[in-house]
């Protein structure tokens, strides 16, 4: 059985950071690519990064490069997204995701999802 638990969302002003936690749990996730999805109200779920289990390798939504930063510790199967520079529409729920190819996370048809943790950005 796999587990992806997100924590870290939260209520930030504009320009402030957060930072997002996803636990994974339940099997080997070396041959993976583990990514964060977003959901804002009323539109689709919308790709923001992801990064290759096994060699780091990252991937990056245009809207949030230079901003966010994706990362994981190997050891303690965590998986982060740093969020800076915030802005109101970043607001969503994200979402953190695994498959094992990386275009079903572009397409938000991932394998394995959390249950999100909300990101409120106030202007």
């Amino acid at each position: 059985q796999v587990q992806l638990v997100e924590s870290g969302g939260g209520l930030v002003q504009a320009g402030g950071s957060l930072r997002l936690s996803c636990a994974a749990s339940g099997r080997t996730f070396s041959s993976y690519v583990m990514g964060w999805v977003r959901q804002a109200p009323g539109k689709e779920r919308e790709f923001v990064a992801a990064i290759r289990w096994s060699s780091g390798s990252t991937y990056y939504a245009d809207s949030v490069k230079g901003r966010f930063t994706i990362s994981r510790d190997n050891a303690k199967k965590m998986l982060y997204l740093q969020m800076n520079s915030l802005k109101p529409n970043d607001t969503a729920v994200y979402y953190c995701a695994a498959d094992k190819y990386y275009p079903n996370l572009v397409l938000s048809r991932a394998d394995y999802w959390g249950q999100g943790t909300q990101v409120t950005v106030s202007s």
